[in-house]
Formats: C-alpha cells, structure tokens, sequence
C-alpha cells in the first residue's frame, strides 16, 4: 500500500510538471498586440525601397553577411540628424542591429553618405523613389522566449498607372508581386484593413520572407537573419 501511494504520488508530481511546462509554452507562445505592434515597428525600420538597395528587405544568415547598400541605407533611413562622425554612423548601425554587428563604415563614404573635408563628417545623400511603395505584411509570428519568428508577405502598391500622378486624387491602385505582376485592383480610398484583407485572400500569389527577431535584455528587437 506504501508502495502504491509513491506511485500516485510521483505520478501527480510528473502530471502538476506537464501542466506547469505546458502552461509555460502557452505563454511564451502567446503574441500580445503590443508585441505585434512592436515587430511591425522594427520591421517597418528596416525595410527599405527595391530600386535603392536592390531588395527591399534581403535574404542573410547573419546580419553582418547582409548586403552594404541596404545596411547602411537602413541606417541613414533611422536618424534624426544627417551630419555625421564615422563613429556614430557605426554606433547608430549598431542600435539598430545589435552589439554582434561589426562592419566598419568605409572611410572614403558610400552611397548613403558622402564625405565632406570641411567639416570631417559624413552627409547623407539623398534618393529618389518611383510612385510604386514597397510594403510588407505581418503573416504569421511564433515566438520562443525571447526568439520570434516572424512570416512576412511582401507586396507593391503600385500607383504608377492611375488617372492621377497625385496619390490622394488617384482612383485605384494596384497590389503587385516583387515581379510587378498586378495581383489586386483596389480604389485608393480602400481603408488598410480591407487591403490586407485582399493580402489575405491571395496570399499564395505573393512572395513571403522569414525574419529571425530576438528581443534584448533592454526590450529591444535586432534582425538576426533573413530565410525564405
């Protein structure tokens, strides 16, 4: 009978530990609406124009194999000043891609920042982008502790073909592959949760990307790396 009621008893303290893992797993798979606003936020800061950097948002499997052009563009595109020091262009690289990103900015400038003598700093260039904006669409999001994986759909909408070079007078625009293959007509006054709702509904016609995001110990997110 002793016997017997070990059993039960470890049996009980296996089952209480399945619930508790379980319970665990739940949570950390849980995504609140903030923390989906958040990703969208850092994803929005990092995502960049096709005819700048070639793609908006390109594939890497470590941040410091990412292409030059995007990465520093990403940069330039999150500052609030645009003179710069090399050192604070590398330390604003940095913030934005974590303490493992180790690329140097070149000395003689870039593309995205051009050197100026005079004053020993860098400027950033300006650029010029067609009428077709390069978005992106939250699909899907799991998250592991700190890790999320992120499932995006990338589209264009295209306002190139409207009656109306003026976007806000144009009648219709156009959501394209990365091809620049019209998939959806939409009026431009569509509101955005019934353009993601077309997203939605021909999601298998558009091209989608896996972010590897972890959160730091200050809350903060940093791209990993980029799969499909």
């Amino acid at each position: 009978m002793k016997k017997f009621f070990v059993i039960i008893g470890v049996l009980l303290a296996i089952f209480i530990s399945m619930v508790i893992y379980r319970k665990q797993e739940m949570q950390n798979r849980n995504i609140t609406v903030g923390e989906v606003q958040k990703i969208q936020e850092y994803i929005s800061r990092i995502y960049m124009w096709k005819e700048v950097t070639g793609e908006a948002l390109p594939k890497f499997e470590d941040i410091n194999q990412a292409p030059e052009t995007w990465i520093w563009e990403v940069v330039k595109n999150n500052l609030e000043i645009y003179e710069l020091t090399k050192e604070e262009i590398e330390q604003k690289a940095k913030e934005i891609f974590g303490e493992e990103f180790s690329k140097e900015f070149p000395q003689e400038g870039n593309s995205a920042f051009t050197y100026n003598p005079e004053t020993q700093k860098y400027i950033a260039t300006e650029i010029n982008i067609d009428n077709k904006e390069d978005s992106f669409f939250v699909n899907k999001i799991e998250k592991d502790k700190k890790i999320y994986t992120v499932e995006i759909i990338e589209y264009l909408e295209d306002y190139s073909e409207t009656e109306s070079t003026d976007q806000t007078s144009a009648t219709s625009i156009y959501l394209e592959n990365l091809n620049e293959e019209k998939i959806v007509t939409i009026p431009s006054t569509t509101a955005e949760p019934d353009i993601l709702e077309n997203l939605k509904q021909n999601a298998d016609k558009f091209p989608k990307k896996t972010l590897i995001i972890q959160e730091d110990e200050e809350g903060n997110l940093k791209v990993q790396k980029v799969i499909e």
